[in-house]
């Protein structure tokens, strides 16, 4: 069974929204090691639409970042929308349809290498409550955001986690794995 995997970059206060924000200078060459393994074993991403609507804006054409770009354009994509319609425009993009949990469930089911959630706080809430989510990788940077979109909120449902992996890096950086505690 594929397993699916959605890592977010975290203020010590919790916030992980526009990390670009407020990361400042605290990526190093672990944590960039890190990503690189994780992009070695994804071999299909899921999007929400506002996600999907910058990264389509941004990533076909980007000259930094040529490493991601070369890894997230050929990607197969599959965007979760209740607006979108229609043919998406980004290479190798298309959008669920039906139910999104049947989807990935079926997703999971199928051949492949690992699912990978990217930019979208709303779609690891889902996938995670509904149990789809396999690992929820936090990189904690050693910064206090201040204001921001926080990935849990009051009156979500209590949810037991185990730590699967933790790494420290030289910059102070947490890279904290987690997955859903099967009790």
């Amino acid at each position: 069974m594929r397993k699916v995997t959605a890592g977010l970059f975290c203020s010590v206060d919790g916030v992980v929204e526009d990390p670009f924000l407020w990361q400042f200078d605290s990526f190093d060459e672990e944590l960039g090691a890190g990503m690189g393994e994780m992009m070695g074993r994804i071999d299909t991403g899921l999007l929400g639409r506002v996600g999907y609507q910058q990264w389509a804006e941004y990533w076909p054409n980007a000259e930094r970042d040529a490493d991601f770009a070369g890894f997230i354009n050929p990607l197969p994509k599959y965007v979760a929308s209740r607006t979108l319609t229609g043919d998406l425009k980004w290479e190798n993009s298309r959008l669920i349809e039906g139910p999104l949990e049947d989807f990935v469930a079926a997703l999971k089911n199928g051949d492949g290498g690992e699912i990978g959630v990217f930019s979208s706080i709303s779609l690891v809430r889902q996938l995670l409550f509904a149990g789809l989510l396999d690992t929820l990788m936090l990189i904690v940077h050693p910064v206090i955001a201040g204001s921001g979109r926080r990935l849990f909120n009051d009156g979500d449902p209590l949810t037991r986690l185990v730590l699967q992996e933790s790494q420290q890096t030289s910059k102070g950086n947490m890279i904290l794995s987690y997955g859903l505690r099967g009790d």
